[in-house]
């Protein structure tokens, strides 16, 4: 692979081929940044009005990641410059990022994403958003903003709440993983094919018969993808323990819901973790967490990007955010010294001022 970020090519000869863009960072996980998204965001919009480009193939270099989220650094030294203020670099990444993401959901051809590996925050964005959302034996997804005191951004708000029960909640709350199993049945991924077909996949992409109908090449796809997969399937963990959930999750009272999730004394391992991780993040988080996907429940895709990039610039001109990446990425001690204890001390002014307009934020811009 080159030295680009991304790396931009297509798939076939002729006057109907699939463009590819490849993630190509793997030392850091193929976690996205300004340029990246830039370049995502200009071949997308290229594309999307040139004929002799049928469909969309994206994936990241390296078999650890597909993306592993944002560069979280880049955030916080953005959101440290001017303490309290508007965060140029972070607002405009967000702005920028959620446009991209918008593309996705709503794009006019087929796109087909390559979900291997490590796919969280930033990364789900990008799949969520896919219409062929292609899920592998080591496939590991999770929204794990809490533990950094951001939230389930990049669309959360809205692939989350269209997930069975009360998964989307479980995770944004707990930061817990999943894999493919689970991917599938909570609507997170749509095909499960061995990591080693993605050359068998692309080889049938490159030498397929286009049309220029978005529907009639949909179906090409469809049928590509329908290959049997050369590798089992892991067992999911999260359909066993839909009651379990449900019940931890359950209600409008996310103190009722902390007490609940902290008190879990069950033998399962991966509950007994997810409990783990909601102790361990931030409890403002918790909460902005908590009415964030409340509040968009019903919210069109718009209304979800409007209002993530309203609250994304609150968060960064406020120090939790700040203190999360040290904590976990920077120092790395995994002692953030967070604002609440619990979720119950967080003032309910304080936590209705992150979801106001931000002055000086940017707006968001949508392409169609």
């Amino acid at each position: 692979m080159s030295e680009e970020v991304v790396v931009v090519s297509t798939l076939g000869e002729g006057n109907r081929r699939v463009g590819r863009l490849t993630l190509n960072v793997p030392r850091i996980l193929n976690s996205l940044d300004a340029e990246m998204i830039e370049i995502m965001l200009g071949k997308l919009l290229e594309w999307a009005d040139d004929d002799s480009i049928a469909a969309i193939y994206i994936d990241g270099e390296g078999e650890k990641a597909f993306c592993a989220g944002g560069d979280v650094h880049e955030l916080r030294r953005s959101s440290t410059e001017n303490p309290g203020g508007p965060c140029t670099y972070a607002e405009n990444f967000f702005a920028r990022e959620y446009q991209m993401n918008y593309v996705l959901f709503t794009y006019p051809k087929p796109v087909i994403c390559w979900g291997h590996g490590v796919v969280m925050g930033g990364g789900m964005g990008v799949m969520a958003g896919c219409s062929h959302r292609v899920v592998s034996e080591r496939t590991r997804i999770g929204m794990p903003e809490i533990t950094i005191a951001l939230f389930p951004d990049v669309g959360g708000s809205y692939f989350l709440n269209r997930t069975p029960g009360m998964i989307g909640r479980f995770l944004s709350l707990t930061s817990a993983h999943i894999n493919a199993a689970d991917a599938l049945f909570a609507n997170l991924g749509d095909v499960f094919l061995a990591h080693e077909q993605r050359h068998d996949v692309m080889a049938a992409l490159a030498s397929a018969q286009w049309t220029t109908n978005p529907e009639a090449n949909t179906a090409i796809v469809d049928a590509i993808l329908r290959m049997t997969p050369s590798a089992e399937i892991p067992a999911g963990v999260v359909e066993p323990l839909m009651p379990e959930i449900d019940a931890l999750m359950a209600g409008d009272d996310l103190v009722e819901i902390s007490d609940r999730l902290l008190a879990y004394d069950g033998d399962n391992g991966w509950l007994q973790k997810a409990r783990d991780g909601f102790a361990h993040g931030s409890k403002l988080a918790a909460a902005w967490i908590f009415r964030q996907l409340n509040d968009s429940v019903d919210y069109s895709l718009k209304e979800v990007f409007d209002t993530e990039l309203r609250l994304g610039a609150n968060i960064m001109r406020h120090p939790e955010f700040a203190e999360g990446v040290r904590a976990l990425l920077v120092d790395k001690d995994r002692q953030p010294k967070w604002q609440f204890d619990a979720v119950q001390d967080v003032p309910d002014d304080l936590l209705e001022s992150f979801f106001k307009e931000a002055d000086g934020a940017p707006n968001m811009h949508y392409p169609w």
